[in-house]
């Protein structure tokens, strides 16, 4: 199968520019980057994809098995780059895709130079001394309710983790999106993403890295931002004045600024 089709890859902003990979996180899809690309556009190259279960994906290609880890996504991300023939790109990953870059950075050091986590999380669940913002009752007790309701759970949760009760059109937007996925993929990716812990991978981080996050995060609290930047070697964290886990969509001038001056400083 075409990888760029599977993806729904699209490329965008100026030729011969450095590459840009913009990743969306667990029910979303590129379009949650709308408001990024015009930023980077006229300096970057700027490839958008969908992973294969979200958005306009070839949801044929789908497979329980390969996509119940990060690594089938992390697979999604190194086949997309291939088939591009991308080298040193800067990846953008939001939330759970945050991740998924290191993991893509770890196995395929040529093709990711540098690694940008929006509201990252390497781990959901509280462990000890480390704290993740959920229990595992709480992480089970979420899984539970969105694989018995997957529609009711998402118009109930999506407006929280968007975090803008001012501005309740971007939750809904989130609740659309959370709807317009598969059902079945979107456990399938809901639980590969709340049971997954990387916290072992980020000592190991080579790249130059920038964690943004925001000053309320229900689902990316400050610890874990605070956690992200104490253990990847030479990481920077900018704490946005905006709340909610994607401030691509309520803070686009602050996060595009982040982004924008961290990249220039490459």
């Amino acid at each position: 199968m075409d990888i760029l089709h599977r993806n729904n890859v699209a490329v965008t902003g100026r030729p011969g520019g450095r590459t840009v990979v913009l990743a969306h996180g667990f029910g979303c899809d590129q379009n949650m980057w709308r408001l990024t690309v015009p930023a980077l556009a006229p300096d970057y190259q700027v490839v958008l994809f969908d992973y294969v279960g979200s958005g306009r994906s070839e949801l044929s290609a789908f497979d329980e098995s390969r996509y119940s880890t990060l690594g089938g996504y992390t697979e999604d991300v190194l086949e997309v780059c291939a088939a591009l023939d991308v080298t040193d790109a800067v990846f953008v990953g939001h939330s759970v895709s945050a991740m998924i870059g290191v993991l893509a950075a770890q196995q395929a050091p040529e093709r990711i130079g540098a690694l940008v986590m929006v509201t990252p999380s390497p781990c959901y669940v509280d462990d000890g001394d480390y704290r993740g913002g959920f229990s595992a009752e709480d992480i089970d007790e979420l899984l539970s309710s969105l694989e018995s309701n997957y529609l009711g759970w998402s118009a109930a949760m999506a407006p929280v983790i968007m975090g803008t009760p001012d501005r309740p059109e971007l939750g809904a937007e989130l609740t659309n999106s959370f709807c317009a996925t598969d059902p079945a993929m979107a456990r399938t990716f809901a639980r590969t993403t709340f049971l997954s812990d990387s916290r072992a991978e980020l000592a190991s981080i080579r790249v130059p890295t920038l964690i943004i996050e925001t000053a309320q995060d229900v689902i990316a609290p400050r610890e874990v931002g605070a956690y992200v930047r104490d253990t990847v070697p030479g990481s920077a964290l900018v704490t946005l004045d905006a709340t909610g886990h994607c401030p691509h969509l309520s803070a686009p001038d602050a996060t595009n600024r982040a982004i924008v001056d961290f990249l220039a400083n490459l």
